[in-house]
């Protein structure tokens, strides 16, 4: 179907951001000529200005991508991310809109977890399923460096480990790769830029996140308290953290080179 003239264009990332994930997409391999590139989008900040990210790379790039994207729809009352279907459809993009009643099953099928990690573990294997099913090899998620870095102080602090979330890696089942392309951006760019692009971000309210203080909410303060007396905070973290990164990483590709702004 054509876009109608009021159709929403793609927005250029600023050269900051750009940069940044190009050095992170060039460092971890992530994207290889022919790859098709399913993106999960909430319809949050992050996630949306991966996808303009990845609309203007694959415009630019010297490697040839499909992109896509999918939203897993939880069926909650307090977030509904169905405004994301004609935003993708204006943009000609080829958008999966999956709906699964998470919240309700967490109620009965909930055994130890909490329930952000049954809603993450389901989400993520509706993902999977939706890759294979459309055909798509490779599955984006827009986690950032302030991200890596709770993560990285929330393994140490509460399970002992050194521990974060990969850049690149291939799932168990060996058939499907997952990219994190922002592991290089503050959070702070991305909300700058959906503010200035005006992209129509969706805000998740899901009770069960915020009805009480979350571990991952203390580091994010602690983090914010401490780059007031140390600007230099998170380039140490990224340093510290790059071999924790490339945990898993699959072999480089000849076929693999960085995007260009």
């Amino acid at each position: 179907m054509p876009a109608n003239t009021h159709a929403p264009q793609a927005s250029r990332p600023p050269k900051s951001l750009l940069r940044a994930c190009g050095r992170a997409i060039a460092d971890f391999a992530m994207i290889r000529d022919g790859d098709r590139i399913l993106l999960g989008l909430s319809g949050g900040k992050d996630s949306l200005s991966l996808l303009q990210v990845l609309l203007h790379f694959q415009r630019h790039a010297p490697v040839r991508f499909e992109v896509g994207a999918v939203t897993i729809d939880p069926q909650s009352e307090s977030y509904s991310p169905r405004a994301l279907i004609p935003y993708l459809r204006d943009l000609g993009v080829d958008y999966h809109y999956v709906e699964e009643p998470i919240v309700s099953l967490a109620e009965t099928h909930m055994d130890n977890d909490s329930y952000c990690a049954f809603c993450a573990r389901m989400k993520r294997g509706l993902m999977y399923k939706t890759c294979r099913e459309a055909g798509y090899n490779v599955l984006a998620l827009g986690q950032h460096l302030d991200d890596l870095a709770e993560s990285f102080l929330m393994s140490a602090f509460f399970g002992g480990q050194l521990r974060t979330m990969k850049a690149h890696y291939q799932i168990d089942q060996g058939d499907l790769r997952v990219i994190r392309p922002l592991v290089y951006v503050r959070e702070r760019q991305l909300r700058d830029f959906a503010e200035s692009a005006e992209l129509p971000v969706i805000v998740e309210n899901c009770p069960a996140c915020f009805t009480m203080p979350t571990q991952r909410e203390h580091m994010k303060q602690l983090l914010h308290n401490e780059e007031k007396a140390n600007p230099q905070l998170f380039k140490s973290l990224k340093t510290a953290m790059l071999p924790l990164m490339r945990e898993g990483m699959p072999a480089p590709s000849v076929e693999s080179s960085s995007p260009r702004a």
